[in-house]
């Protein structure tokens, strides 16, 4: 039987792996991935929590969680697209352009 421990810990290991690649990976289209992990992360915690306290809550959550991350995407992906346009690199470390 998978219980809410099974659920939770998949959860935890998915956001780990997001954060280590964040803090890894110098490509701005991998950081956007690695942040794409950790919000299904925290979505797979939501809906186990709803499902074992049979609320809808933590569904309905989820439901604005993903329309955040479509945003987020949206907007990642053109600013990517606008730097490697720009600078012919998508590499974090090189981009200052968003500096004061």
């Amino acid at each position: 039987m998978i219980t809410l421990t099974h659920y939770l810990t998949a959860s935890a290991v998915l956001f780990c792996i997001g954060l280590v690649g964040i803090m890894t990976r110098r490509n701005v289209l991998m950081i956007l991935l690695c942040i794409e992990i950790m919000f299904n992360a925290a979505n797979l915690a939501f809906v186990a929590y709803a499902r074992a306290w049979g609320d809808l809550g933590g569904q309905i959550v989820v439901f604005f969680i993903i329309i955040v991350a479509a945003a987020e995407v949206t907007v990642g992906l053109a600013i990517a697209v606008l730097l490697a346009r720009q600078l012919k690199t998508l590499n974090a470390d090189e981009v200052n352009l968003l500096k004061w």
